[in-house]
């Protein structure tokens, strides 16, 4: 089992802190396993085993919690004057369960870790009780380098053969049990795709056009990288017999947005630097989610690159967005405390107009800050008028 020390040591950093850690990310990701392996931790730290509560409320074993008023009783039971390391997988399960948290916090001696597979994880009521001491966590499908580290590929694969996998059946971790083996592959993928929307989106937001949710999903992994807004998409749907209206898409985007499914990306203008209210892009958390949605014969394509250049950003805790000078657009603006990147990605610029095209898009920019074209291209170490050209594969690599 892949021990994911980047996850793992930011639990491990915030071991004690007067924080409850929320351990956010889309379903099957490996919230549970990192929860697992950060029990292992405690234990190899010398916390004994009845001063560690954990519970995941996914399991049978838990159907008797069925709202806060049981779980605090069934915590507090196991109080004994001695710190109370409490683990709560899919916290969400249980009704009202931010009054169980905020009571145990004040009640007794402990250290809370939750995981959640929806961001209402952060909007509830939680956030009010309890602002200013929440520390989050957020967790991502497998990097290239971890898929690298735990696929089975064949010896004869070379690094572009492994990232074609990669491209194509994306990061989820339970993929790489199953052998090489496509069909299951991709029915697993098809299963994660249907426990999100049934369980995250469907049955959280007592959903009924459930047709309409289908057709909006497969729409939008079909315009990965391009500006849209809520009502070009409800137009573009009436166009094809549906009376949705702007309003209703918007609702359930942010429905896929709370689940984790796809992510928003504002655009930015860089002249007046500010955040442009209208149009944005959308892009799913995971390369092998959206080619299931999208067909995954088509998966070898720029949108597909584009989307994993942006999740793998979001990975490295960079704030992404579309940025925008005058009528130019960049892909992405990947911003840190101290740091700002711009990034053109395009699977290939040995033709001359592309090259020029993506060059004149970053030399619009009238700073010094980093400039990069990611690309598919086999180069190294190359730089056109100031801005870095970087294999693809390379990028992934680097950290």
């Amino acid at each position: 089992m892949l021990i994911r020390t980047q996850y793992l040591n930011q639990l491990i950093r915030s071991k004690d802190l007067n924080l409850i850690k929320v351990i956010t990310g889309v379903r099957r990701c490996g919230k549970s396993t990192l929860l697992l392996q950060y029990k292992d931790y405690l234990i190899s730290q010398g916390i004994i085993d009845k001063n560690i509560i954990y519970m995941n409320f996914e399991s049978a074993d838990w159907y008797s919690i069925k709202d806060y008023n049981d779980l605090y009783k069934h915590i507090r039971e196991r109080y004994s004057n001695q710190k109370l390391y409490i683990l709560l997988d899919e916290v969400q399960n249980i009704e009202k369960w931010e009054k169980a948290i905020n009571s145990l916090l004040v009640d007794i001696d402990c250290d809370i870790y939750i995981t959640g597979s929806n961001a209402y994880l952060l909007s509830s009521e939680l956030t009010t009780l309890l602002a200013g001491r929440i520390l989050t966590i957020k967790i991502y499908p497998f990097s290239f380098k971890e898929f690298l580290l735990e696929y089975p590929f064949n010896k004869e694969e070379d690094k572009y053969e492994k990232f074609d996998k990669y491209l194509k059946y994306g990061g989820m971790p339970m993929l790489v049990n199953m052998n090489d083996n496509e069909e299951l592959m991709i029915n697993y993928l098809n299963d994660i795709k249907e426990v999100v929307l049934k369980k995250n989106v469907i049955s959280r937001n007592n959903i009924k056009d459930v047709v309409f949710l289908d057709n909006l999903i497969k729409y939008m992994s079909s315009v990965i990288g391009n500006l849209t807004t809520p009502y070009k998409i409800a137009e573009f749907m009436k166009k094809n017999g549906s009376s949705i209206t702007s309003e209703t898409v918007d609702s359930y985007l942010k429905m896929l947005e709370n689940a984790y499914f796809i992510y928003r990306v504002p655009r930015f203008e860089l002249k007046g630097k500010q955040l442009l209210k209208t149009q944005g892009k959308y892009y799913f958390i995971d390369n092998g989610l959206k080619n299931v949605i999208d067909g995954i014969s088509s998966y070898d394509s720029g949108s597909s690159l584009e989307n994993l250049v942006y999740i793998e950003l979001l990975r490295r805790g960079y704030e992404v967005y579309v940025g925008k000078y005058d009528d130019i657009e960049i892909d992405f603006i990947a911003i840190k405390p101290n740091e700002k990147i711009y990034y053109q990605v395009s699977r290939s610029i040995l033709d001359e107009k592309v090259e020029e095209r993506e060059k004149k898009s970053l030399l619009a920019i009238h700073d010094n800050y980093r400039k990069v074209i990611l690309t598919m291209d086999n180069v190294k170490n190359k730089e056109l008028d100031g801005i870095q050209v970087i294999n693809i594969i390379d990028f992934l690599m680097e950290q």
